[in-house]
């Protein structure tokens, strides 16, 4: 698999990544230890090589799997995890956020006990783990840099949410100069990235994106379809139904990337959707939500698929414009979080809602 670098690093990441987020938590489903260990290994015979998960993942079980699944395989892999939320000492309550703790102290100690499970002497990319931008200052920033200079961390990064996505830690992110930063970031959902992309022009800055949530929650690979009942513990069920339904309405906007116009081949609506992501050149890896060996198999493959052609790159632009001809109301700008009061929301550019389609 194509590998890309991230920010000026000199860490390689596969384009398409695995999410440790389904591995040692039961949010995407309940899986065994050797369920968990399966998906890993279909992953590295699918040729990824970086792995992404993060401390509070299970507690610390994702990382432990991880960890003993990749054991043999370190000097082909890139791991990644993320530090900030203090769920040694606050139990979790369902799918709510833990109370977080981003200070250079903090940083440290969570670092070495991620190493620990790990079992690790340095992880090649520490992302701050949801950390709003007044909790970045020059302190933590300066953490990261030892950290960088212990050799125990090789890249640094800063993850965003937990919701749709922080327009002002993006820019915070971009503007200290982090090799990377996650987002939320898909067909149905670009605000985020947008923002991202055009911070990183403005600043001419070498920071990579990684998108997560690629697939929308469902809707773009199509596991979540009208007759689809999301059980309670599923955290795809945080979605309202009428976002779903806008979603449904907006993927047949989408039929023609599955069949794109030359001999190249097709390829699926995930796939397409990966691709779409991929085609833009801050975009370093992609980590879809995987739940199941065809999943991991199928988002392996994407890249092998035709990439989109400029034709189709302005067709879906146009379709996005048109908010893809629907009045989607659970969609709206208000569902995006702020940390800062909503200033970083004002003067957002976004499709209005209810927008005529002219190709209808």
């Amino acid at each position: 698999m194509e590998t890309r670098t991230l920010g000026t690093s000199g860490v390689e990441v596969s384009t398409v990544g695995f999410g440790g987020w389904v591995v040692g938590t039961d949010w995407w489903g309940d899986r065994s230890p050797a369920d968990a260990t399966e998906l890993i290994e279909t992953a590295l015979d699918a040729g990824i090589t970086y792995f992404d998960t993060g401390d509070v993942y299970g507690h610390g079980d994702s990382e432990r799997l991880l960890g003993e699944a990749l054991a043999d395989h370190r000097d082909r892999v890139t791991i990644s995890t993320k530090v900030g939320y203090d769920f040694y000492n606050n139990p979790q309550a369902g799918h709510g956020e833990l109370p977080k703790r981003i200070d250079p102290d903090w940083i440290e100690t969570a670092l070495d006990r991620s190493l620990d499970r790990l079992d690790l002497e340095h992880v090649d990319l520490l992302m701050l783990h949801n950390a709003n931008s007044d909790e970045v200052g020059a302190p933590e920033l300066e953490a990261l840099d030892r950290l960088q200079e212990s050799g125990r961390v090789e890249a640094v990064g800063w993850a965003l949410g937990p919701s749709i996505g922080w327009l002002a830690e993006a820019t915070a992110a971009v503007e200290a100069g982090v090799d990377a930063v996650q987002l939320v970031f898909n067909l149905f959902e670009q605000v985020p990235g947008r923002h991202a992309l055009t911070e990183i022009d403005r600043l001419d800055a070498s920071t990579s994106l990684i998108p997560r949530v690629p697939h929308s929650s469902g809707l773009l690979n199509e596991q979540v379809r009208p007759d689809t009942e999301l059980a309670d513990d599923d955290h795809r069920a945080h979605r309202p139904q009428a976002w779903y339904e806008a979603g449904w309405e907006k993927l047949d906007r989408l039929r023609f990337l599955e069949d794109p116009d030359h001999a190249a081949g097709t390829r699926t609506m995930g796939q397409a959707a990966i691709q779409w992501l991929l085609a833009h050149d801050a975009v370093a890896t992609v980590t879809p939500t995987v739940r199941s060996a065809d999943d991991v198999r199928e988002w392996a493959s994407a890249p092998d698929t035709p990439a989109l052609s400029a034709a189709e790159l302005d067709r879906v632009e146009s379709a996005y414009w048109e908010n893809f001809g629907v009045n989607d109301d659970g969609m709206a700008i208000d569902e995006y979080r702020s940390s800062v009061g909503r200033t970083d929301l004002e003067g957002v550019e976004r499709p209005p809602i209810g927008a005529e389609s002219a190709d209808d």
